[in-house]
């Protein structure tokens, strides 16, 4: 799939979640000083656990995250709903590369939405997953570590501000159209995993 031309009619997207722990200050940090930086205490205080969602097509150079609660059945489906709807109503189906954690399924949608909505969005689906112990063929997961690097690296100490955050790092991102060039080639794939493709015999 990684080897397809781009087609905005059949985009291929990657999609992925992690948690972020959200931590708030216990004292006020030290203001910067001519040759020293702010300084931090090292203690800290928990504020809760948000999911991110992260959607990212690499031909395209375009990402989006999401900030919710919790990572259920019902908050995949509703970011799904989403993804086809709102980013590509005009596309004839979209390739959805996922690991396969139980909350990414089909059913998912039909225990969300009215039979007819989930039959519509999945006849739009194309759903494949990454092989067991493989999610790091997720491309996904790049954008993951990007966003941690550059924008999670820090005490965030809500959900409103993590979302805001994440915003401002994802518009940078996006105006500036950072696609991902994937190395990882269907020959390279036939020797590293070479257990997941048929053999045929002389």
């Amino acid at each position: 799939m990684y080897e397809r031309p781009y087609d905005p009619r059949y985009p291929v997207v990657c999609m992925d979640e992690m948690s972020k722990q959200l931590v708030d200050e216990t004292r006020t940090p030290l203001p910067m000083q001519p040759g020293q930086l702010q300084r931090y205490d090292y203690e800290y205080a928990r504020t809760g656990v948000a999911n991110l969602f992260v959607f990212v097509e690499p031909l395209r150079g375009w990402r989006h995250l999401a900030v919710t609660d919790r990572r259920t059945r019902q908050d995949w489906a509703t970011q799904i709903q989403w993804l086809i709807d709102a980013v590509y109503p005009d596309a004839t189906r979209v390739t959805l590369v996922c690991d396969n954690l139980n909350t990414h399924v089909g059913g998912a949608l039909y225990e969300v939405f009215p039979p007819a909505e989930a039959r519509r969005l999945l006849n739009r689906l194309d759903i494949h997953y990454t092989p067991k112990h493989g999610s790091w063929l997720n491309m996904a997961e790049i954008e993951l570590s990007v966003v941690g690097r550059q924008c999670l690296d820090r005490r965030i100490a809500d959900t409103a501000t993590l979302t805001r955050e994440l915003a401002a790092w994802e518009d940078q991102r996006n105006h500036a159209h950072h696609t991902i060039t994937w190395q990882f080639r269907t020959a390279d794939a036939r020797i590293k995993l070479r257990r997941l493709y048929p053999s045929v015999g002389a």
